[in-house]
């Protein structure tokens, strides 16, 4: 199972000139692994029907569900959900880390996919759907301007005073700028953030019933319900908030006549170009295995045969869940903090400022993405994981190796891979032991242990098959924006209305995470930010 990335960057080189060309050769063939949208199954039904085919309110499938019957007429083993989930469970070493990535890598990746993979969870667990969706299917920012106009306009300051036009809410603590507190002092939402009927405009933090009352005031109002899970995603969104006023106020220096709402909705475009740069730039160069570096290349797309309208699948709302990354203590300044402490509760990040929450994340080294590495706090998120990929009657690991045109596994020491370091391979061959006690045949082992039983690739965080699935759904997803268009990026008197060039100026300015921080922190200083570790060096 070797790094198909390379092997690919290897072809283009041999098969097309010009760096432009190879970047669109790559793509191409990356999202052409598997059948392209639209899907004709969903998590609606087990069966193709124009509901199944059009309610976007579900998940689509890339592969049909494929229901367990009897487990002993048909030879198949399905573990109960418990016991799947021991398998995240680091042994008494403890986990392993990562030898590429620093924290930033999974705060941006939970930030990216809470923005659009969006299972329908409640606090309240009657209202819990696994196999519902709130996403509304597109790179769009929405854990900053939320899902909807409601929410968007309640998350905007609305004004037409000088200096104040297409603004996002804001306060000020210690010199810097943050959203507003979503709750009073006394716990109760601030009224601003409620319907005339008292009812919430915006989606409550997910496991706000777990909030220390402390972290519970220092929640902030936003677009998302995961918004507020961590500082480290904290961070990320009052990052793009500033951005967005940032840009606001240049947009409104330039154009006078322009009202509140153009400002507004011309800044939005600009910073979801901005975040789609970020995805494919530093994001997707930092999973990427080969040398080459992809660019968020609009035009790519345009003629592309797999140029479809998104809609997200249950296979890779389960895919993306890297659990195992985020290390059970995090390092901050001199003090050793638990991650689970930090869950709901932004008091830290407001205390030491964006630019040292940043550099603090990057400071840290993540964990390898795989079974028996998951933090404690996190085994539970597993359990719901296979859970939700069982409810949603997601096919076995297998068959998703035959539809990535990757070689299926014959035996389980083919899933977990050998090493010619002898204790890591010692530790492959006892996972295999442990896949084949638990599943009894390869072809049982279900999609969601498989992802994380493969071994990491060669100069990259992410497994094969994986980095397959992701490569193929985040370029297909990236690259289709309506705002990318043919006929609004591609069209130059459009492109100049959409962004106007001053915005244009700022995306092109823009590759990494640290160009928005320079723009938007104070005292950052020579620090490091970025998601690859600086001691790290391709082999």
């Amino acid at each position: 199972m070797g790094s198909f990335l390379e092997d690919l960057a290897l072809g283009a080189f041999t098969a097309v000139a010009g760096r432009s060309e190879v970047n669109e050769f790559l793509i191409d063939k990356l999202v052409d692994k598997a059948r392209n949208r639209p899907h004709p199954w969903s998590t609606r039904y087990d069966y193709i029907c124009w509901d199944g085919l059009t309610d976007r309110s579900y998940n689509a499938r890339l592969l049909p569900a494929r229901r367990y019957p009897d487990a002993e007429a048909m030879g198949t083993r399905r573990p109960p959900e418990e016991r799947v989930a021991e398998l995240f469970r680091p042994g008494p070493e403890g986990q392993r880390p990562c030898a590429k990535s620093t924290c930033l890598f999974p705060a941006f990746a939970q930030y990216l996919t809470d923005g659009f993979i969006r299972t329908q969870i409640s606090n309240n667990d009657a209202l819990t759907n696994r196999r519902r969706t709130t996403s509304n299917h597109e790179i769009d920012l929405s854990p900053l301007y939320g899902r909807n106009r409601r929410q968007t306009d309640v998350l905007r300051l609305r004004s037409e005073g000088a200096g104040r036009k297409g603004r996002l809410k804001t306060q000020v603590i210690g010199g810097e700028e943050w959203p507003p507190y979503l709750h009073r002092d006394d716990g109760s939402i601030d009224p601003h953030f409620l319907a005339d009927d008292g009812s919430q405009i915006l989606d409550p933090p997910l496991g706000l019933d777990h909030a220390t009352p402390d972290g519970r005031r220092s929640l902030f109002a936003v677009g998302g319900d995961r918004a507020n899970a961590s500082p480290q995603v904290t961070m990320v969104n009052t990052l793009f908030l500033r951005e967005h006023n940032r840009m606001a106020g240049l947009l409104e220096a330039q154009n006078s006549g322009w009202d509140d709402e153009r400002v507004f909705q011309i800044a939005r475009n600009i910073l979801i170009f901005m975040f789609i740069k970020i995805v494919v730039e530093e994001y997707i160069n930092h999973i990427n295995t080969s040398s080459f570096r992809f660019r968020a290349d609009p035009e790519v797309a345009w003629k592309a045969h797999w140029n479809r309208p998104n809609w997200m699948t249950a296979e890779f709302s389960l895919l993306y869940r890297w659990h195992s990354l985020v290390p059970e203590n995090l390092k901050w300044g001199t003090a050793t903090i638990p991650g689970g402490a930090l869950l709901l509760d932004n008091r830290l990040v407001v205390r030491d400022g964006l630019a040292t929450a940043f550099a603090e994340i990057s400071a840290n080294q993540a964990m390898r993405l795989g079974l028996h590495n998951s933090a404690s706090f996190l085994i539970r998120a597993e359990t719901k994981a296979v859970e939700q990929a069982r409810t949603n009657h997601i096919d076995g690991y297998n068959a998703y190796r035959d539809a990535m045109g990757l070689d299926r596994a014959e035996s389980f020491r083919d899933i977990v891979g050998k090493s010619k370091n002898a204790a890591e391979d010692a530790r492959r061959k006892a996972l295999a032991s442990e896949l084949e006690a638990l599943y009894g045949q390869v072809d049982n082992v279900e999609f969601y242990v498989g992802l994380f039983a493969e071994p990491v690739e060669h100069n990259g965080p992410l497994p094969d098959l994986i980095l397959a699935m992701v490569a193929m759904d985040a370029f297909s997803q990236a690259l289709t924006n309506p705002l990318l268009s043919r006929h609004v990026y591609g069209d130059p008197a459009n492109r100049a209305l959409a962004f106007t060039a001053k915005g244009l100026e700022a995306i092109e300015a823009t590759r990494t995470l640290r160009d928005i921080l320079t723009r938007n922190a104070r005292g950052l200083g020579d620090r490091f930010v970025g998601m690859t570790r600086p001691e790290w060096r391709r082999d």
